[in-house]
């Protein structure tokens, strides 16, 4: 089953620790589907950006419980992948 890259693609992740990964220019961070694998996540990121990515680390993020009052609920979870980049290769997202 063929999927549009920008299905697999969600968002930017930009974190204290995030900026700080991303202090040598060749890694990024995205949330990501939940159902995306690395292979997908590697060439939605190939397509969208055309670069040449050399490894890909997916997390899941736990949903964390937040309290509002008297109410308990949860933040939402969300799959992250950090994306390392080929030398020379840069992606400028701010």
């Amino acid at each position: 089953m063929a999927y549009n890259p920008r299905d697999i693609i969600l968002h930017p992740v930009y974190t204290e620790k995030t900026v700080a990964i991303n202090e040598d220019g060749n890694r990024v961070t995205f949330a990501v589907a939940k159902g995306a694998n690395k292979t997908q996540v590697k060439q939605a990121i190939e397509e969208i950006f055309s670069v040449k990515v050399e490894k890909v680390n997916i997390l899941n993020v736990r949903p964390k419980p937040k309290r509002y009052g008297q109410y308990i609920g949860k933040k939402a979870g969300m799959r992250k992948a950090i994306i390392k980049l080929a030398e020379g290769d840069k992606i400028e997202l701010l």
